[in-house]
């Protein structure tokens, strides 16, 4: 029998044999009551007292009691007790102190404190962590200055309190105060609450090098949480190579590490690029908890290991784990990635049964999780269930929406946002600023870029100024997105410059495009994207010259273009092509689908655009190879495994999609009558009966 069923046993017996009932049996019962922390046993004990009238001659075990209370959170039998007590002694005060700190309101807190007759230190150390707790921080630390005005002994407890305070508020010239008050008292060394109060103190604050001084200096490294404290600090500061030295260091130095300190240094090593490393301390955890878990999702996830995330979220369950908020966020975001619709709507099932589908982290992850699968209905469905919306709530649906090509619609919820007081952030702009680009909004665009500091004061980032040198450049109004560029405060990046040869390259504004192109030769040398761009412009125009010189630019240079590929997903599995792609079991059965689809959009009045092939080689060969990219050998093999059935196809391509293939798309959503969902690393394609989504402008 377990501890707690024996106590039940023994206070049942008392209820029965109530002749037997003498002062050390109460004492003994309310002492065991406290050891297993059973508030209800307590509660029976307390009502047999009081209906046999006993009074104890002390305080002793009403205190405990009462102690036993307010560490359950029990505040009205706590309150009940206190109430009926006939004697009362700073331990009665300060414990009903206590209840109060954790269950009570405030003004409560403060009425019982101001109340106590003569207040000690632990009255002054409950209020000051009480009031800390609530995110009262500057009160505590005004009551810490009292205390100390008021001659009322300071312990180490005290120190630690209002160093957690300084920490949460980071105030670190209020903690240097204290940490000098610590030294004279002379326990930096000697008590391991307040070294480690201190060393959270000075790495919140972003002094790391003062943290790691006071870890050098304690006297006794045997408690993990300094440990943990120290490799977190590392980690707080970004710097993922001191974390994991330090690690070393503390197996090294036999002390184990538990489940906190196992999930900052995954985070270390995958920010490292070291997953194998990352593994197989994971693998060595004997008692992985869901905080290790999530910590391996996320890193997996951020390492573009996504369907690793998915397999890890499976085992996770199957292990019966419990997932929280963050590990469904986290899952809902790899669904996001991989725009999984299949897997999205388990996960979104999972958190619905969960009861965690209101939370503002995950409903805002499932918002933009359904955006990105290429369903904005969905999307809108939960967000609109969202009671409580944040602005991270109204940006993943006006991201979404802009992606999705329902910009108008984008523009009118951003607008709906202002009028329930949500203050914009400067992602909001981001999703208006890119629905203004696609729907070719350039006046309205412009009064949003500014109105962004002078209403807002949100200062724009290189994000908002690519948005604007986009809108301006396909606008033909490249000249002026040039002196915007040449206006900016701060040097432009190799964002802006790209956009800027983006745009140039849709304009067919060779002068620009070099220019650009010259300034990202410097800022990313091993960057492929200027050279081919350049090569495809002078390509379109017959100079192929200089089509040669960029070629033997890269040569020389060791330059790799990135390979662009297409992916399907049927039936959860997902397929990748790439452009001629030879390599699929099915590829006879691909190609020849394909050839019969072309012939049939030949007959509809499509024609290829052997222009986009930009080597000087025949028509026919340019034929076959406009036919053979990977989107189209994608979207034959998902209709080719879906032949049935009114489900849209959905296929992501990780570069812009070519015209043609846009073109074809147009062609054979008409022709089948099928909707296709294509995501490029632009936006959204939803091609329907003959129409797109993005109407020819991406």
């Amino acid at each position: 029998m377990n501890p707690k069923n024996k106590l039940k046993v023994a206070i049942d017996s008392l209820y029965r044999h109530t002749n037997n009932v003498n002062p050390e049996t109460y004492t003994r019962l309310v002492l065991d009551c406290v050891r297993l922390s059973d508030p209800h046993q307590a509660k029976r004990l307390q009502s047999h007292m009081d209906h046999h009238l006993y009074e104890p001659t002390t305080t002793f075990i009403h205190n405990r009691l009462l102690d036993l209370y307010a560490m359950s959170g029990k505040l009205m039998d706590a309150q009940n007790l206190f109430d009926k007590m006939p004697q009362r002694d700073i331990f009665t005060y300060n414990a009903m102190l206590k209840a109060y700190s954790k269950t009570g309101s405030v003004d409560d807190l403060h009425g019982f404190f101001n109340k106590i007759p003569r207040k000690d230190s632990v009255s002054y150390n409950t209020m000051i962590a009480g009031l800390g707790s609530r995110g009262m921080e500057f009160e505590a630390l005004d009551l810490f200055v009292r205390m100390l005005k008021n001659g009322v002994e300071v312990t180490g407890f005290s120190y630690a309190s209002v160093l957690n305070a300084c920490s949460r508020v980071l105030d670190l010239g209020f903690g240097k105060q204290v940490h000098g008050k610590v030294m004279v008292c002379g326990l930096v060394c000697s008590n391991g609450f307040v070294c480690n109060a201190l060393m959270n103190l000075y790495a919140k604050c972003g002094e790391i090098d003062a943290a790691r001084c006071l870890f050098d200096g304690m006297c006794d490294k045997n408690d993990v949480v300094s440990w943990n404290l120290m490799i977190s600090g590392y980690m707080k500061k970004e710097l993922p190579e001191e974390c994991l030295k330090l690690f070393r260091v503390m197996k090294l130095s036999g002390l184990k590490p538990d489940n906190v300190t196992v999930s900052i240094v995954l985070g270390a090593f995958f920010q490292t690029g070291s997953i194998d490393e990352a593994v197989k301390l994971f693998e060595d955890v004997k008692e992985k908890d869901v905080v290790s878990w999530t910590a391996m999702i996320v890193g997996h996830v951020q390492n573009g290991k996504e369907e690793g995330a998915l397999v890890l979220f499976n085992e996770m369950l199957m292990e019966n784990v419990q997932p929280d908020k963050f590990t469904i966020s986290s899952i809902v975001s790899c669904c996001a990635r991989l725009a999984s619709l299949c897997n999205a709507q388990g996960i979104h099932g999972k958190s619905v049964h969960m009861g965690v589908d209101d939370d503002t982290l995950v409903s805002s992850a499932l918002v933009d999780m359904y955006s990105k699968c290429g369903e904005p209905v969905e999307a809108r469905k939960v967000f609109d269930r969202i009671h409580s919306k944040t602005v991270v709530s109204w940006n993943s649906m006006i991201l979404g929406l802009a992606q999705n090509g329902k910009d108008v619609e984008a523009l009118r919820l951003y607008e709906e946002m202002l009028m329930d007081d949500i203050k914009p952030d400067s992602i909001t702009f981001v999703g208006v600023l890119s629905a203004c680009i696609h729907e070719g909004l350039t006046e309205r665009g412009e009064q949003y870029f500014h109105s962004m500091t002078k209403e807002y004061g949100i200062l724009p980032t290189a994000d908002h100024y690519a948005c604007l040198i986009n809108l301006l450049g396909r606008s033909n109004c490249i000249e002026k997105a040039v002196e915007i560029i040449n206006g900016m405060p701060d040097r432009p990046n190799s964002l802006i410059w790209s956009t800027l040869l983006s745009v140039c390259k849709l304009k067919g504004d060779t002068e620009h495009a070099e220019m650009a192109a010259k300034h990202l030769f410097n800022l990313e040398p091993s960057n492929a994207e200027p050279y081919i761009t350049l090569s495809n412009m002078y390509a379109a125009n017959g100079r192929w010259k200089d089509v040669e010189i960029m070629r033997s630019l890269m040569n020389r240079k060791n330059i790799k273009k990135f390979a662009a590929f297409s992916w399907v997903e049927v039936d959860g599995k997902v397929y990748k092509f790439v452009s001629e792609d030879r390599s699929h079991p099915e590829r006879e059965a691909i190609y020849h689908e394909l050839n019969r689809l072309v012939r049939k959009v030949f007959t509809a009045g499509y024609s290829p655009n052997k222009d986009l092939v930009l080597h000087d080689v025949g028509d026919d060969e340019k034929f076959q190879s406009i036919c053979l990219h990977s989107e189209k050998l994608a979207l034959v093999y998902g209709l080719m495994r879906k032949r049935e059935g009114r489900q849209p196809v959905r296929i992501i391509k990780n570069i812009r999609v070519c015209s043609d293939c846009h073109l074809f798309m147009k062609f054979i959503s008409r022709i089948i009558g099928r909707t296709i969902i294509l995501r490029d690393s632009k936006r959204f394609h939803h091609f329907v009966e003959g129409s797109c989504s993005c109407k020819d402008f991406w």
